[in-house]
């Protein structure tokens, strides 16, 4: 497979323009497989603001409607809303298309159940063995689906309302909290401003506009913020949301314009969630030890999957738990949503702050504080078994772990790498105390590649 196209069992994605990589002709191809695992029925279609959203969706639009599936056109909408809508509306299914944090010349089809999550391992199979063994439904000129498109505000309204009947939407109304938002120009933009002034705040935007032309790097990392940062101190904000393209993300910046990190949103939920109702935490491997600190001063327990939301949401479900999530800002609140949501992830943090009455800065010192680096190694083929041999050597003490790559578990800190699924990477992610021993444990993981 070329380096410009992934296919996998969690969809589809590729660079556009590119005879190697995300071409129409594959688009129509994948689009009638995921139809034909649908077995016909109504498939809901959303999308982010890049450029080349509207070739794939018609391109993806002509493969589900010849395999019989009616075609429900949302526009754009951000994931976790279609995720929603998918199970409220009782849909047969749904296509999202978005490349979420990769760059703007990348997209992609991410595939949703009926149930309102993403496609388990088992089912992204069978949709693969359709599409790679051509056994996909046809029908007959008479059998062709429809496309029929919606107003998206509408349904946003719907997904705004569900959220609201499970947070103190008066209380978080009367602290008029001044919100600066940074959708990053993709599809949370316009609707993360107003669901914030439903919420009451006063909002402040940037990078607001649905053009898929991203104001910063699409990913909301602690590097990527320094523009939000400085736009909170100017417009004297009580907090900063940033979000992915697709906004099933959330990175939180305070009031003095420092970045929190990404692993505080969910930090902060599973605080708040867990000091209403005690409840097991299901997070991944990557996810920061400061959520298994809080749940454990709660006095629950805390089960880690491999990196993927719906291997988390599976664990979820498997242990019966109301909070969970992974630690690059995706937090998972089955009782609103089945799926990472941003949306869920700022009425959280505004109803923590409003009912501690305190500033974000001050929830955040209350946390255990940890710190964290993810960085990655840029090589073809890295050889486990080799690194494996080494790390035993340079950690003789270390408990290790081969759920998802190979993980490190040393006294309060650890070290995680795994080859990327999608991308010719090796990610190497370092968590502890301090950032002297980030460091120091960082330089050891990168000297074992070379």
């Amino acid at each position: 497979m070329s380096e410009n196209l992934k296919i996998s069992v969690s969809g589809i994605r590729g660079i556009i323009g590119k005879k190697d990589g995300l071409t129409p002709e594959l688009v129509v191809r994948f689009g009638s497989a995921f139809g034909s695992f649908c077995e016909k029925g109504k498939i809901l279609v959303g999308m982010d603001t890049r450029p080349t959203g509207v070739m794939v969706k018609h391109a993806l639009f002509s493969g589900l409607i010849s395999a019989g599936c009616d075609v429900v056109d949302a526009g754009v909408l951000p994931t976790p809303v279609v995720i929603f809508l998918v199970k409220n509306l009782k849909m047969s299914g749904g296509v999202i298309i978005t490349a979420s944090h990769n760059p703007i010349e990348w997209n992609a089809l991410k595939l949703v159940h009926s149930d309102g999550r993403f496609l388990t391992q088992n089912e992204g199979k069978r949709v693969l063995d359709i599409f790679e063994n051509k056994k996909n439904t046809s029908v007959k000129w008479n059998g062709l689906g429809k496309i029929n498109t919606v107003n998206n505000e509408k349904l946003f309204e719907s997904y705004m309302n569900k959220i609201f009947k499970e947070i103190d939407l008066d209380l978080i109304c009367k602290k008029k909290f001044k919100v600066a938002i940074d959708p990053v120009n993709g599809a949370g933009s316009r609707f993360s401003s107003l669901f914030l002034k439903r919420l009451g705040c006063n909002t402040f935007s940037i990078n607001d506009k649905p053009t898929g032309i991203f104001g910063r790097s699409p990913e909301p990392v602690q590097e990527n913020l320094k523009m939000l940062g400085n736009f909170v101190k100017k417009v004297k904000a009580d907090i900063g949301f940033a979000l992915d393209p697709d906004a099933d993300r959330l990175a939180i910046v305070d009031e003095n314009g420092n970045p929190l990190g990404e692993e505080y949103t969910l930090a902060l939920c599973v605080n708040h969630i867990l000091s209403k109702r005690k409840s097991d935490v299901v997070i991944n491997q990557a996810t920061s030890l400061a959520t298994e600190k809080i749940a454990q001063k709660f006095g629950c327990k805390v089960f880690r999957t491999k990196i993927g939301e719906i291997n988390v949401l599976m664990g979820m479900i498997s242990h019966k738990s109301i909070i969970g999530g992974e630690g690059n800002g995706g937090v998972i609140y089955p009782k609103i949503n089945t799926g990472r949501d941003s949306f869920v992830a700022m009425a959280l943090i505004l109803q923590t702050m409003a009912e501690n009455n305190k500033k974000i800065s001050e929830l955040k010192k209350e946390l255990p504080q940890y710190q964290i680096v993810k960085t990655k190694i840029e090589k073809e083929s890295v050889n486990l078994s080799v690194i494996q041999s080494k790390l035993k050597k340079l950690f003789p003490d270390g408990k290790f772990s081969f759920l998802d790559g190979i993980k490190v578990i040393l006294k309060d800190s650890w070290v995680l790498i795994r080859p990327s699924n999608t991308e010719p990477i090796t990610r190497i992610i370092v968590e502890a105390r301090d950032k002297k021993t980030v460091t120091i444990l960082l330089n050891k993981i990168k000297s074992l590649f070379f």
